[in-house]
């Protein structure tokens, strides 16, 4: 799952960042609202953590904009600014959820988790495809009945895999959701951890759509 963070304290966008990365997500981090903005409509999120005191343009300039723009991907409002009605001024111009500083990081995990759940695309809590099933809450994984020892990366293109709901994903769409910036270079780093889920799971789970990229069949028996 691909998050944008949006906050300007250096020590914090950075303390994110690294947490948000350890738990398997893909990160992109900006301290500036305009460019914030611009990363929304450059790229596809599948949430934003949204601070509101930014230069360029505040948080809830860049919310406005993006839902008038009918761009709905949960935003997580995250500011020291915790006044009732600077509350309800973010809930109402359409944020999903408003975590004031300081935060303790376990309860912005949960919130985080809960917006994603609850997005456009169906979030059940539990993804299944035949006798596999991931937790996306834990990223726990088991097969069988047997659980399973992922990595966070491994887990991640699992997750997105079985979110495709039997949509043939390119790899490419792989690269630009479940690795960061930096390792997006060469597609191959998607064939090998392909190769070492199937090691992991029954290797018929994870279908090769010669020249397109791969799927799972949610309704496998």
């Amino acid at each position: 799952m691909r998050i944008l963070v949006i906050e300007d304290d250096e020590a914090l966008g950075a303390s994110l960042t690294w947490g948000l990365k350890a738990e398997g997500y893909v990160v992109r981090l900006t301290a500036d609202g305009a460019e914030g903005l611009w990363l929304t409509q450059e790229h596809d999120f599948d949430l934003i953590v949204l601070d509101v005191m930014l230069p360029g343009l505040d948080g809830y300039q860049i919310c406005a904009r993006l839902r008038e723009a009918g761009k709905w991907t949960p935003i997580l409002m995250l500011t020291a600014m915790d006044a009732p009605l600077d509350q309800a001024e973010g809930l109402d111009l359409g944020a999903d959820d408003y975590l004031t500083k300081p935060f303790a990081y376990p309860v912005l995990l949960a919130r985080l988790r809960a917006l994603l759940r609850r997005s456009a695309q169906e979030r059940p809590a539990q993804l299944r495809a035949g006798d596999l099933t991931l937790d996306p809450a834990t990223h726990a994984v088991r097969f069988a009945g047997r659980p399973l020892a992922l990595t966070p990366g491994e887990a991640s293109v699992l997750e997105y895999l079985l979110r495709a709901a039997g949509r043939t994903v390119s790899k490419i769409e792989l690269l630009e959701h479940c690795w960061d910036m930096a390792s997006r270079a060469d597609p191959a780093v998607v064939e090998v951890r392909i190769h070492h889920l199937r090691r992991k799971i029954d290797a018929s789970i994870i279908e090769t759509v010669r020249g397109r990229g791969y799927r799972i069949d949610p309704h496998r028996p």
